[in-house]
């Protein structure tokens, strides 16, 4: 005999099993574990959520070629700061890409450098690690120096230029160039132009468009340390570095034909005097144009023998004003007072009393421009012979940039 209430039991779990496997709630938690168990295998496939960074550096090794940048590269991660040292604490500093993968220095490795390369990197699951490399470069055959005006810490006239004279040849003069920054209080507008010094050797010189801004700050730094000349010039193994300040407006006028020089500061006269340029008619003459003060010698001896012209003096002068290589000077010289505001008879200087030598060489500086006139003199001071690029227009000295 049944029991009717277990009778209804089993029929009321009959009918209900179908829809329980039908149930939305049961089918949701099924599907959301298995879409749990993909997304992590996506994110991290077997093997790789632990794999370290792996780092490159280029150069590597003992003795390589000096003259190429550091590169550091990452694999499996990226670099998040990079430091190369040499033996002595300097930096050779650099850029990591976007990506995180490359880091590339803004310098070139110097000949006869020991270098160590230290990275940290952060792998793909973040973690972070840490890697150091070493390499030497191998040493310079020959080493390119430097000989640079004005001196750091100079107070200069409006038409001083930059100017280097390299111990050897610079064949590679773009690269060079680019190694060669100017930096100014005031943005000065200028360039670079490569030329051949009186003393034969290469010269390369920065010019502003026009004179100085009184009072503008200058520095440069040439970043050579590390530039390879090129074929006979050897390596350079150190930067350089220089500032200085420019002075008052400042610029000499010196009319032959007048036989007279005038000083003119911001635009004012503040005195004309009667001076004996270089004698006409031959190889005593003085030049004409722009020379630029390069030195206040004081007294020296001065030999003609010395600027080719046989023994016609040999003497002590005061108050000597160097304006050419070649040897053409403002000074003292007594020995014309006769001819001072009335003829050219020196032997190509310019030449002055005692007391108007006296005065006027405490007011002049290195760097003052000296704008000479006369209708017979040996020709224009050549860019070479002294600071004499003032000569050339400004798109003449443009074109002798070696990056034009």
């Amino acid at each position: 005999m049944s029991h009717p209430r277990l009778a209804a039991a089993l029929l009321a779990a009959a009918l209900l099993a179908p829809l329980a496997a039908c149930s939305p709630g049961t089918t949701g938690s099924t599907d959301t574990a298995g879409t749990t168990g993909a997304t992590a295998a996506a994110r991290a496939t077997p093997g790789t959520e632990d794999r370290p960074v792996t780092v490159a550096v280029t150069p590597t090794g003992k003795q390589v070629p000096a003259g190429e940048p550091v590169r550091v590269t990452a694999t499996g991660g990226t670099l998040t700061s990079v430091t190369v040292t040499d033996a002595d604490g300097r930096t050779l500093p650099g850029k990591i890409t976007a990506d995180g993968r490359t880091w590339t220095s803004g310098r070139k490795a110097a000949p006869g450098a020991a270098y160590e390369v230290r990275t940290a990197t952060r792998s793909a699951d973040g973690t972070a690690g840490s890697s150091t490399a070493a390499f030497t470069t191998a040493p310079a055959g020959k080493v390119n120096k430097v000989d640079w005006r004005p001196g750091g810490a100079t107070t200069v006239g409006i038409a001083q230029p930059i100017s280097l004279v390299f111990d050897h040849p610079v064949r590679n003069r773009a690269e060079v160039e680019k190694q060669l920054k100017v930096t100014t209080s005031n943005g000065t507008d200028g360039s670079w132009g490569w030329l051949r010094d009186w003393s034969g050797r290469d010269r390369v010189d920065w010019r502003p468009r026009t004179y100085w801004k009184p009072g503008t700050k200058v520095t440069l730094d040439a970043e050579l340390n590390g530039t390879d000349s090129g074929a006979d010039g050897g390596w350079f193994v150190r930067d350089y570095r220089t500032a200085f300040t420019v002075g008052a407006g400042q610029i000499v006028k010196v009319d032959l034909d007048r036989h007279r020089l005038s000083l003119v500061r911001d635009g004012k006269t503040l005195r004309h005097i009667p001076v004996s340029g270089g004698t006409p008619g031959g190889d005593k003459r003085s030049w004409r144009g722009t020379a630029v003060l390069m030195a206040k010698e004081g007294t020296i001896n001065m030999n003609s023998e010395t600027v080719g012209l046989g023994n016609a003096y040999d003497k002590m002068v005061d108050h000597s004003m160097r304006l050419t290589w070649s040897g053409m000077y403002a000074h003292a010289a007594p020995w014309n007072a006769k001819f001072f505001g009335r003829s050219n008879q020196s032997s190509g200087c310019i030449g002055m009393s005692d007391a108007d030598a006296a005065w006027f060489y405490a007011q002049v500086r290195p760097g003052d421009p000296f704008e000479i006139t006369g209708k017979d003199t040996k020709g224009v001071v050549a860019p070479g012979n002294g600071f004499g690029a003032w000569n050339l227009s400004w798109a003449e000295w443009q074109e002798k940039s070696a990056l034009r």
